[in-house]
């Protein structure tokens, strides 16, 4: 017997698709709210096609399951904000339009992104750090890409050692002294 409709889902098809992604990586629903940081129960809400994710959101989650752009546009589509997934050319060019003297558009993320793996690469001028999360069974994906001096990497190895010292007798809390900045 088919359960009765507990309300409009105006964004069914979207959310049954949100939904396949998640379940085709082997995800819980924990798992991807808190990669894309937003409540669990409002990734429920999405999914059952209740509610739809802002353009924020839906573009974290397009990331975070790592679709391809026609994929991408479909759920854009599905979501009711226009014919295709935003370029990000498109986005810096009309932000450049408006500013008028543009140096440098940057997204800024504030989020903490905890990692389980690094690989790090070294050249002449420096060193690559990537930092990355197994998700799933065995899916690792890229977090994040760090680079610097040699010089550089010395000072954070250092301030590592400092920051490592204090937090092991803080226990919770990293607290130094005001002349050791980390």
């Amino acid at each position: 017997m088919k359960q009765p409709s507990i309300g409009p889902k105006p964004y069914e098809k979207l959310g049954q698709q949100l939904k396949q992604y998640r379940q085709s990586n082997q995800e819980s629903l924990a798992e991807v709210s808190g990669a894309v940081e937003v409540d669990e129960h409002i990734l429920e809400r999405f999914e059952a096609g209740i509610d739809r994710p802002d353009e924020e959101i839906l573009n974290l989650l397009i990331n975070h399951f790592q679709l391809k752009e026609n994929t991408a546009n479909q759920l854009w589509d599905l979501a009711g904000y226009g014919s295709s997934f935003p370029d990000d050319a498109i986005i810096i060019e009309e932000a450049m339009a408006a500013a008028k003297q543009l140096i440098m558009v940057l997204a800024t993320d504030n989020r903490a992104l905890y990692s389980d793996g690094v690989s790090i690469d070294c050249n002449k001028t420096g060193i690559q750090m990537t930092f990355t999360q197994t998700i799933g069974q065995n899916k690792v994906i890229q977090l994040s890409k760090l680079g610097m001096s040699y010089e550089q990497a010395e000072e954070v190895i250092k301030a590592l050692g400092i920051a490592l010292t204090y937090a092991k007798f803080s226990h919770n809390k990293l607290l130094l002294p005001p002349d050791k900045k980390v």
